[in-house]
């Protein structure tokens, strides 16, 4: 018998031992995402909900993007063994591989999300229309959306900042499933936020990221066999 086949006897191959390789790959990404983002966390969570603090919220968010990018680069790299438990690594290879393309992508996504942020939460004082207003609303829905499509390809694949860009945009029509999926993720994420705080999505952050990698299989499948050699 070989070491690979002793090994899956000794560990078990039923629904059981399936379900706990999961959930230690969620815990262990999970706590991944908290020690790459905890000092800045640490502020936001400590910053009172006030339109004055969106800037300085945007900055504590700053280590989410390239996190997120390695939890995603994670997940998409588990292996299928599942006595090849192994995600740190993976999570490691993957931020420091992705962290100047994320960057790349994230910083721009959130300067911009930041001016819309500012804006929507000082109507009054921006003198602009409420119809203006619920205009930038959905831009920062679909831009979410956008940015959420980005990350995907910039972890997964090397594309210069434009292409992935370009391809965030294409896809976010092209698949429409990934997109709706997308959206249902993130008005949960929003509901919960407004419920209970900023600390509950990011403890939830690993299985985010692992539903967000599942709802785009389609996108990666597609950009993998039709955008790249």
């Amino acid at each position: 018998m070989s070491g690979t086949a002793a090994s899956r006897r000794e560990f078990g191959e039923g629904p059981l031992a399936r379900a706990a390789a999961v959930v230690y790959s969620l815990m262990t990404i999970e706590l991944l995402l908290l020690a790459t983002t905890a000092p800045c966390l640490l502020l936001l969570a400590l910053l009172d909900r006030d339109a004055s603090n969106v800037p300085l919220a945007a900055a504590c968010a700053l280590p989410v993007g390239p996190a997120w990018s390695a939890a995603l680069y994670a997940w998409h790299h588990r292996s299928s063994d599942i006595t090849d438990l192994r995600p740190a690594p993976a999570f490691r290879r993957g931020y420091r591989t992705n962290l100047t393309d994320t960057l790349k992508i994230w910083v721009p996504w959130l300067v911009g999300a930041t001016l819309v942020g500012t804006t929507l939460t000082h109507l009054g004082a921006a003198g602009i229309p409420r119809w203006w207003a619920a205009l930038l609303g959905l831009m920062a829905v679909v831009s979410a959306l956008w940015v959420a499509n980005a990350l995907v390809i910039t972890s997964l694949f090397s594309f210069r900042p434009a292409d992935t860009a370009r391809l965030a945009a294409y896809f976010l029509v092209r698949s429409v499933r990934a997109t709706l999926g997308n959206l249902g993720l993130l008005a949960a994420a929003a509901a919960v936020t407004v419920a209970y705080s900023e600390a509950v999505p990011l403890l939830l952050a690993s299985v985010l990221a692992a539903a967000t990698l599942l709802n785009c299989r389609p996108m990666i499948t597609e950009i993998r066999e039709e955008f790249t050699v």
